[in-house]
C-alpha cells in the first residue's frame, strides 16, 4: 500500500478505494487505509462505501461516495441523467443505520466468525478441494481444479462454469465460478446464511462431487 500511494503522489492518480467490506474484516484493528498510510492523498482518494453489507441492506439500493469536490460533482451529472434518486424510505433507513447504534456490524462479524470456520473445515474434509481462510468479506473461494477433466454421466467438467452449473443443477447450490474474477481453478460461495443452510450444503456439495469420476 506504501508503494501504492507513493506511485500515486508521484504521478497524480486517483485512487478509488471500495470500502464496502470495510466493518467485516476478521483480524483486530482498523482495516488499514490508502488514506491512513498517506493523508496527503485526500484530493487524489475516492471513497465507495454503503450500508449493503455492513448493515445487510442489499434490498435498500443505498451506497455513498465521498472524494475531491470537483468528481463528486461530475459523478453527480452522470448520476443524475442515468438513473432516479433512490426512494426517500431507503434514504431514511440509511440514515437511522449510520447515525444510530454501530454494534449491530460487530455482532454480525461475530456469527460470521463461526460460520466461516464450519464451512472451511467441511471443505477442507472435501478430497481434493483446498480453501485459502479469507481476512475479510463472507465468501469462500475453494480451489475446484482437482475436479476438472472428471465426469458425470458422461459430460465432463472441464472448467468453473461448467462445474457451477453443474452444482445448479444437480443440487440447488448457487455458486459463481471463479472465471468471473480471473481464477478459473476456483468457486465462491457466500456463507451471509444460516448455519443450517449452510450444513445442508456442504452435505449436498460432498455428494455432489462423489458422484464426479
Amino acid at each position: 500500500m506504501k508503494m501504492v500511494a507513493k506511485m500515486a503522489l508521484e504521478r497524480g492518480w486517483v485512487i478509488i478505494s471500495d470500502d464496502i467490506y470495510d466493518t467485516i474484516v476478521y483480524k483486530d484493528g482498523k482495516l488499514p487505509h490508502i488514506l491512513d498510510v498517506a493523508p496527503e492523498l485526500k484530493e487524489q482518494v475516492i471513497v465507495l462505501n454503503g450500508v449493503s453489507k455492513s448493515f445487510a441492506m442489499t434490498g435498500w439500493r443505498i451506497g455513498y461516495s465521498a472524494g475531491p469536490k470537483h468528481i463528486i460533482a461530475a459523478m453527480n451529472k452522470i448520476q443524475s441523467q442515468s438513473t432516479s434518486n433512490p426512494s426517500s424510505i431507503s434514504q431514511k433507513a440509511a440514515l437511522a443505520a449510520l447515525t444510530g447504534p454501530q454494534d449491530f456490524p460487530e455482532h454480525m462479524k461475530n456469527a460470521f466468525v463461526a460460520r466461516r470456520q464450519f464451512i472451511i473445515a467441511e471443505l477442507e474434509n472435501i478430497p481434493g478441494l483446498t480453501c485459502v481462510r479469507p481476512k475479510g468479506a463472507f465468501y469462500v473461494f475453494p480451489n475446484f481444479s482437482a475436479y476438472y477433466g472428471k465426469e458425470y454421466n458422461g459430460k465432463k467438467i472441464m472448467n468453473s462454469v461448467e462445474m457451477s452449473a453443474y452444482l445448479l443443477d444437480e443440487t440447488l447450490i448457487a455458486s459463481v465460478p471463479g472465471a468471473a474474477f480471473g481464477a478459473d481453478d476456483f468457486i465462491r460461495f457466500s456463507f451471509a446464511t444460516s448455519m443450517e443452510v449452510i450444513t445442508e450444503g456442504m452435505k449436498r456439495l460432498q455428494n455432489a462431487l462423489s458422484k464426479i469420476f
